[in-house]
């Protein structure tokens, strides 16, 4: 069986995960040059190699450009239904598709949790950015491509502290993480600051068959994706993808 584990000692947000699985695709460039011609007008797909704490992996940089959604974002105008409109408009595969439109859902599913309101009424944030929206799409199409026949995740560190964001200061996890996280196996660590994102965790709880150890597996390939924090830890997200015993 073709299984995927997906290590988070250092938690996990959107451009971790798709820069850990871009190293596992075989053909990288045509990947890039998919992403780079959905659509989403104004952004570019962009990768980096460079090293965390002694260990070497990939940047995947999705950088916006102005556009009709980051203008609305601006005006907090980014909901659910835009976003899914949005998605429906992209040229990918339908089941790529189908998985962000569901990522997408169950975060607005923990921000309407988070902030008692309906989720038609839940106005995205940093999620509804088009880096964000390039991020989801891009882990669907890359799991797409990979095709596990089973997704295992370590448990999830989440961080500690507080966080700055369009919402003022929250605790980490902040509510909509937590939500999302709800019932998966979760610590803090030593690490002040986020280090599990709303994004992250909505990926992984998506396609996550089940949460612990990795199970026994042979003919391992290893995806290390880099994050943007600057940290004296290795700020990454491990991927291994082999045949599970």
């Amino acid at each position: 069986m073709k299984l995927l584990y997906i290590e988070c000692n250092m938690g996990a947000a959107g451009d971790m995960l798709l820069s850990a699985l871009y190293e596992l695709l075989e053909d990288q460039k045509e990947f890039l040059l998919h992403m780079n011609s959905l659509g989403l007008s104004g952004v570019h797909f962009r990768t980096a190699t460079g090293g965390r704490a002694g260990i070497a992996g990939t940047h995947v940089e999705v950088a916006d450009g102005e556009n009709q959604l980051k203008r609305e974002h601006a005006h907090d105008h980014v909901t659910p239904g835009s976003i899914a409109a949005l998605i429906d408009s992209l040229n990918l595969p339908q089941d790529v598709r189908a998985h962000a439109q569901k990522v997408y859902a169950a975060v607005a599913r923990a921000e309407a949790k988070a902030h008692k309101c309906q989720v038609e009424e839940v106005h995205f944030h940093e999620v509804g950015a088009p880096d964000a929206v390039a991020d989801i799409t891009g882990v669907c199409y890359a799991m797409h491509l990979l095709a596990p026949e089973r997704v295992v995740v370590s448990p999830v560190c989440v961080g500690t502290g507080t966080v700055r964001c369009a919402h003022g200061v929250l605790p980490v996890p902040t509510p909509a993480t937590a939500n999302l996280l709800a019932g998966v196996p979760t610590y803090a660590g030593d690490v002040q600051g986020e280090l599990c994102t709303p994004t992250g965790a909505a990926l992984l709880t998506h396609f996550a068959d089940a949460f612990g150890p990795m199970p026994a597996m042979t003919g391992c390939s290893v995806g290390i994706g880099l994050g943007g924090k600057q940290l004296n830890e290795s700020d990454c997200v491990r991927v291994f993808l082999g045949e599970m015993q």
